[in-house]
């Protein structure tokens, strides 16, 4: 059964996880980025999540609501706990200077993971796209991972604003 899901797998999607891995593992590596470029990937990733769900289950409103709860509960635990808060200000280049982590690769390949899941339990069970218990339990995996990753966009801005007001780009 997994060879022929492999098989059946068209040959753009392992290039799209070949670039996901590729982003991933870029992301081990200290690097300095404006404050935009910081949090470009964090929203952008739970906006991919969010059309995940809607995509999918149009028909269960429910799976929304798991979103969102899901979502914003993991970008409280993961605020709270301080997710992302060793980057630094570097007011002379007007940058963060951001650690490497190797989080953001968990979180992209956690979110690839679900998508492809959920796309190959799809096709062989079509009628799981009405089940409520499938979609709640797809859409909250999805929120959970938007909100960590939103967490750690959220604390760029907040290392960004305990610097010098004056000393921010956007």
């Amino acid at each position: 059964m997994l060879i022929g899901i492999v098989q059946h797998t068209p040959h753009w999607v392992w290039w799209l996880l070949a670039a996901l891995v590729s982003l991933g593992v870029s992301q081990t590596q200290p690097r300095q980025r404006t404050l935009r470029a910081a949090t470009a990937m964090p929203i952008g990733m739970a906006a991919l999540s969010f059309y995940g769900v809607v995509s999918i289950f149009t028909q269960e409103s429910i799976a929304l609501v798991a979103w969102a709860a899901a979502m914003l509960a993991a970008l409280a635990i993961f605020h709270a706990v301080g997710i992302g808060s060793k980057a630094r200000w570097l007011a002379a280049e007007q940058r963060l200077l951001v650690p490497g982590s190797w989080l953001p690769l968990v979180l992209i390949l956690g979110l690839f993971i679900i998508k492809f899941g959920a796309n190959v339990m799809l096709a062989m069970h079509p009628d799981l796209r009405v089940d409520g218990l499938f979609a709640v339990s797809v859409s909250f995996a999805y929120g959970a991972f938007s909100g960590i990753f939103l967490a750690r966009g959220l604390a760029m801005w907040r290392v960004a604003r305990q610097a010098e007001p004056s000393s921010m780009a956007y």
